[in-house]
């Protein structure tokens, strides 16, 4: 039988074991909270150190990325900043970031589209009605031109017929650039017509210089006329434009494999190389044309040729140098767009230079055949007696004979010579009448060609190979 100390002592033993393993568990809990405490602390503060990273990171993406990605799209050289933490490209936040970059992007361009889109309508519909009244005013000064043929008053009225075809060809260059037809359908017309055409739009077109190294007769189709004159214009505007005004714009007309080339050469200070890319990403037309990419003021004239490449399927290079220092511009005519035209029945302006290429009848006219005029002279002077040995005896021919078998030979003056000596005749009279000595005014003709005030007849008319 247990007696009662014992009891007492074991139950004393239990309960002390017992307020041991209570405080252990208390102490255990304790640290565990504590523990807690400390991770949510840190938690915490790494939730706070995050969101300060993505409120900086929105903040930078509203007040840099975003203003340099909409600059990007009217400019694309300009880059566009990164993310302020390197760390969040790839992750899912940078990605998100970089979408609403894109979608911005996507979003300014297609609105500024629609903007230019509807300032090239209104453009279009100011620059027809302008074309309008310049063509209605160009009818009036022509009429005037037949009606009166005092010198003074014929000079005023080329003078002014040149100024209103400067301000139609400007018009005629904004509408193209907004979209617009080139405004004029025009018959087959020979290439050196179409190119000093352009020419006779141009103030100093005393300084362009035309070499035609053609064959006679080549001829650009209706619809090729007018384009071709309009992009030659515009590429001699700006070889005068970029070049001192002492020096001369060489112009050449060449027959190529595929075609015809127009090559413009100027000796003015050239482009960098920046400029020239940019100038031959506009005339090949491989850009969509925007009115607010052209600067302040627009400078229309090679996102005009860029327009009539597209359409028309013409091909213009600049993007290599002249050999006078400047740059050297390039009007490819493939020969789908070329033509023939009889030489003789429709010859070329009286004022166009003349092709350094003879024509079928002057290959085969006598003049150019080789022996031919010792032949017809040969019974008259080499034959008439013989010696004792049966030699020929040469004897010394009269000047008479000469003249005659030098008649007999030179071929018949052409309508074109006969005209251009007439126009020179008429040039030197109103001159002497007039004692002007003013330069002349060209004015482009109906029919894509050049006329000239009566002060410089003589100089288109003689002097047309030099041009």
């Amino acid at each position: 039988m247990i007696e009662l100390p014992d009891l007492v002592a074991g139950g004393l033993t239990v309960g002390t074991l017992s307020a041991f393993a209570l405080g252990g568990g208390l102490l255990r809990a304790r640290r565990q909270r504590a523990r807690a405490q400390a991770e949510t602390a840190a938690l915490r503060t790494r939730l706070d150190g995050t969101v300060r990273a993505f409120t900086a990171e929105v903040e930078h993406l509203a007040a840099h990325r975003v203003p340099a990605a909409a600059r990007q799209v009217a400019h694309r050289h300009l880059d566009v900043p990164g993310p302020l933490q390197p760390l969040t490209v790839g992750t899912p936040l940078g990605i998100a970031m970089e979408n609403v970059l894109l979608a911005l992007q996507s979003e300014v361009l297609a609105q500024r589209t629609r903007v230019d889109a509807a300032a090239q309508a209104g453009m279009r519909g100011a620059t027809r009605e302008i074309q309008a009244a310049l063509y209605r005013l160009q009818d009036a000064l022509r009429v005037l031109q037949q009606r009166y043929d005092d010198p003074e008053l014929a000079q005023t009225l080329f003078r002014l017929d040149h100024e209103n075809e400067q301000s139609l060809r400007r018009a005629q260059v904004t509408a193209v650039v907004c979209g617009a037809w080139v405004g004029l359908a025009r018959e087959e017309s020979h290439v050196v017509d179409a190119v000093t055409g352009g020419q006779a739009r141009l103030a100093g077109y005393q300084r362009v210089r035309v070499h035609n190294h053609l064959e006679p007769g080549t001829a650009l189709v209706s619809h090729a006329v007018e384009p071709v004159a309009i992009i030659v214009a515009e590429l001699l505007d700006n070889a005068l434009r970029h070049s001192s005004p002492d020096t001369d714009v060489v112009v050449g007309l060449e027959h190529v494999h595929h075609g015809v080339c127009i090559t413009v050469d100027d000796a003015g200070l050239g482009m960098t190389r920046d400029e020239r890319e940019r100038a031959q990403r506009l005339v090949a037309g491989d850009e969509p044309i925007l009115l607010t990419g052209l600067g302040d003021p627009p400078r229309m004239g090679l996102a005009a040729i860029g327009r009539l490449t597209r359409q028309f399927d013409l091909g213009v290079d600049v993007s290599s140098a002249s050999p006078y220092g400047g740059v050297r511009a390039v009007l490819r005519v493939d020969s789908h767009l070329l033509s023939t035209i009889d030489p003789e029945e429709r010859p070329p302006a009286a004022s166009a230079p003349r092709t350094t290429r003879p024509t079928a009848a002057e290959r085969t006219s006598p003049s150019h055949t080789y022996g031919t005029e010792h032949q017809d002279a040969e019974p008259a002077g080499h034959h008439g007696s013989r010696d004792a040995d049966g030699l020929p005896q040469r004897r010394r021919r009269s000047r008479a004979a000469v003249a005659e078998d030098s008649a007999a030979v030179r071929p018949a003056r052409r309508p074109e010579e006969a005209a251009a000596a007439l126009g020179a005749l008429q040039s030197g009279t109103a001159a002497a009448r007039s004692g002007a000595d003013e330069p002349a005014t060209a004015q482009v003709a109906g029919d894509g060609t050049d006329q000239t005030d009566q002060t410089d007849q003589t100089d288109h008319a003689e002097g047309g190979a030099a041009r």
